[in-house]
């Protein structure tokens, strides 16, 4: 869901986006009759698109603002992106003067690129690309400034996003000229983009990563005991307790490393002068104690169920 307009040449780089992202929740029977209808030109327009997606009864989030243009190195990066169940597909181009490249990635996986020295390019669905050609026909002169050619796709943008609410009106320009020649160009553009994928190849990592992590927390969290019997007290010194765990019970720390299996021994501290071999350690009501009187016990681990 989204336009993107480059212009690569001698001059430089100039790049223009919308900012529209749209997300939907619904039938997938419906939601590709919604679809089909969006992306033939039959909704003109978001009031007509949030009618027709209550008919079909489809969920739809619009947002205008996702920034889909950055600056990286001495190039512009444009990228359109479709998520799917398991993985995101993007298309990306980087622009510089005198050269770009278009890459489609899928995840953090390249699945191919394709560079070139000069051209219009142009990234959307083919209702939107097909008008933005039209108007790109009509109004463009190759003798124009970045600049205008950046004032020329924005104005472009807006008239299609006028017709189609897969594109929306808040829009972003880049300019990028550095002094390339073609060879440098491509140069730059392999070092840049290689190095644009490892960050995003280590994000991925770092967010899959933090999700098993988060993951585990809640699998965990879940499995903390508040109620019921943990083991028995089976050596006394002082104030301390070493207390056997059942056998469905296990001691954790804080990262969820396991510190005591069932059947070993974890060392707990009380303030009671009563204290038997063989008395039962209970959690209740999500304190530790001992069942027999309900002295309180204190330790620095997590007690788990298996």
């Amino acid at each position: 869901m989204s336009l993107i307009i480059a212009y690569v040449g001698k001059k430089g780089c100039v790049m223009a986006s919308d900012k529209r992202k749209i997300g939907y929740f619904g039938d997938k029977q419906n939601l590709n009759k919604l679809e089909d209808e969006l992306y033939n030109g039959k909704i003109d327009n978001d009031d007509d698109f949030l009618a027709r997606a209550k008919e079909l009864g489809i969920s739809i989030k619009i947002t205008d603002d996702a920034s889909k243009l950055k600056i990286v190195g001495n190039s512009i990066r444009g990228e359109v992106s479709t998520k799917g169940t398991f993985e995101t597909r993007r298309r990306r181009i980087y622009g510089t003067t005198n050269g770009y490249q278009i890459v489609e990635l899928l995840g953090s996986d390249t699945e191919s690129r394709k560079a070139g020295n000069s051209g219009v390019i142009i990234f959307g669905n083919d209702y939107a690309k097909r008008m933005a050609e039209t108007l790109i026909t009509r109004k463009w002169k190759a003798s124009q400034s970045l600049r205008y050619m950046g004032e020329i796709f924005q104005n472009i943008i807006e008239e299609v996003a006028s017709n189609t609410p897969t594109v929306g009106k808040n829009i972003d320009v880049l300019i990028q000229q550095p002094k390339f020649d073609k060879t440098q160009a491509q140069k730059h553009l392999n070092i840049t983009i290689d190095h644009d994928i490892k960050v995003l190849t280590k994000f991925r990592q770092e967010l899959t990563e933090k999700l098993v992590q988060q993951n585990l927390d809640i699998e965990m969290a879940n499995k903390i005991i508040n109620q019921g019997e943990i083991g028995k007290v089976v050596n006394i010194d002082g104030n301390m307790l070493f207390v056997q765990l059942n056998d469905k019970t296990q001691a954790v720390d804080g990262n969820w490393k396991q510190k005591a299996a069932p059947g070993q021994n974890v060392l707990m501290f009380t303030d009671s002068d009563n204290v038997k071999i063989g008395d039962k350690v209970i959690i209740e009501n999500e304190d530790l104690c001992l069942k027999k009187d309900k002295s309180s016990l204190k330790c620095d681990i997590i007690l788990c169920s298996l």
